[in-house]
């Protein structure tokens, strides 16, 4: 593949880009305006500027990465475009407007792929080309994080199955296969273990710091749950855990201590206040 589309220039879809881009793919980035637009390629070059400080990148390759970077606030460059990676809002009517709007203006042969965490793919893909329809579900922070789920819907064809695992792997990605369940593979585990962490919290169990602490030394995570929490936003996982107690249940059921922190706009560290406090330094 040689021509990418990404929907939405948040962090999500701005690391995608960049992925994209270090593979000398050409991306077009879109959002609702081109300052948004034009926001998400600052992100990347502020995550570029981190590496030339660092000495693990260079100033031509930086150039090189963000000249292959389009913001847009429209479908322009979408036409050609070998596949569409789309990373909006959780919600199911906004992606599918959004799908079914690409299907006129992209080639027939593109692949439709949505970065959803937990939203049904067989579902997305009514919107549009259900046999080109598939789940790419990438972790935060893309750039670094080595796996993607591969979730094909039900119309899904092998054919497509294929193209998105070979641009998971152009792109430096590990993928793996999953079939078409609320959650997925990943998302079950950790929002369960999540769950669990914002539940010892509301029983006054141990310190959001200390819980934290035994995950990263008892259990060998990078990071512990809460801190991840606020990584991705508590907005979102609400939205998450929202789809997975539909599923599954209780089990997956926000306690108090999570409920106070969304009524009381602690989102996490994109507003500088989740679990933890943070200054414009950790931001």
């Amino acid at each position: 593949m040689k021509k990418a589309g990404l929907l939405g220039a948040g962090m999500m879809g701005a690391e995608i880009a960049l992925c994209c881009a270090r593979a000398d793919m050409e991306v077009w980035m879109k959002e609702v305006s081109m300052d948004l637009a034009k926001a998400g390629k600052q992100r990347v070059e502020k995550m570029l500027a981190k590496e030339v400080e660092k000495g693990k990148l260079d100033g031509p390759t930086r150039d090189k990465i963000l000249s292959l970077i389009h913001p847009v606030d429209s479908y322009e460059g979408f036409h050609d475009v070998d596949i569409v990676v789309e990373a909006i809002l959780e919600i199911a009517d906004v992606k599918m407007k959004a799908y079914s709007e690409l299907d006129i203006v992209c080639k027939q042969s593109c692949v439709f792929a949505s970065n959803t965490s937990s939203i049904s793919i067989t579902k997305l893909a009514a919107a549009a080309r259900a046999d080109r329809f598939i789940g790419l579900h990438f972790f935060s922070p893309a750039s670094v994080m080595r796996l993607v789920e591969v979730i094909p819907g039900l119309l899904t064809t092998s054919d497509t199955i294929e193209s998105a695992m070979g641009f998971c792997r152009q792109i430096g990605k590990d993928p793996i296969k999953v079939r078409n369940v609320e959650g997925f593979a990943v998302n079950r585990l950790l929002c369960a273990m999540m769950t669990e962490a914002y539940r010892l919290v509301d029983e006054g169990v141990a310190s959001i710091e200390d819980i934290d602490t035994a995950c990263k030394l008892g259990l060998g995570h990078p990071v512990g749950p809460l801190r991840l929490c606020d990584n991705i936003s508590l907005d979102l996982l609400d939205k998450v855990h929202t789809v997975l107690t539909e599923a599954y249940g209780e089990r997956f059921k926000l306690p108090g201590a999570y409920r106070e922190r969304l009524a009381a706009g602690r989102l996490g560290r994109k507003v500088g206040k989740g679990w933890y406090d943070y200054d414009e330094k950790t931001k």
